[in-house]
């Protein structure tokens, strides 16, 4: 298995305690998961950026999000190929792929293949809301 770049952004654990309130310090320090249909970003359709609510660093954009119906904001592809980075987890007992902000190594959820969404890539970034921030585009 190879190793994955060091974050460009590193910050103390204390540091990201003050900068994330207890519920993104969960999900994005600690690799936890909002319950499914409580996220802000779920059933949104404006258009724009969606980053990293750590860093702010651009995730995805919203040309790439679709309606999955499974009760996290989803994607079929981030905004550039360097904006995450996917690692295996095995973790709950059942493989899937984690999705990891390239600047700050926050996670943001799994990303899922051929599950046969009419999609170009055929992939399903299953993101949690909280990890997200959404900037809307400037009409």
């Amino acid at each position: 298995m190879s190793s994955i770049p060091a974050p460009k952004l590193e910050l103390a654990d204390d540091e990201w305690r003050k900068r994330l309130n207890p519920a993104e310090y969960a999900v994005l320090r600690q690799a936890g998961t909002e319950r499914p249909f409580t996220g802000e970003y779920t059933d949104t359709k404006t258009e724009g950026i969606y980053a990293c609510r750590a860093c702010g660093t651009e995730l995805f954009r919203s040309t790439e999000k679709f309606e999955s119906h499974c009760g996290w904001p989803s994607f079929f592809d981030p905004s550039h190929s360097e904006a995450v980075i996917l690692r295996p987890d095995d973790s709950g007992g059942m493989h899937r792929v984690e999705v990891l902000c390239a600047n700050c190594h926050s996670h943001l959820g799994h990303v899922f293949s051929g599950e046969g969404y009419p999609t170009p890539t055929d992939q399903r970034y299953c993101i949690n809301s909280i990890s997200l921030k959404l900037v809307p585009s400037q009409e």
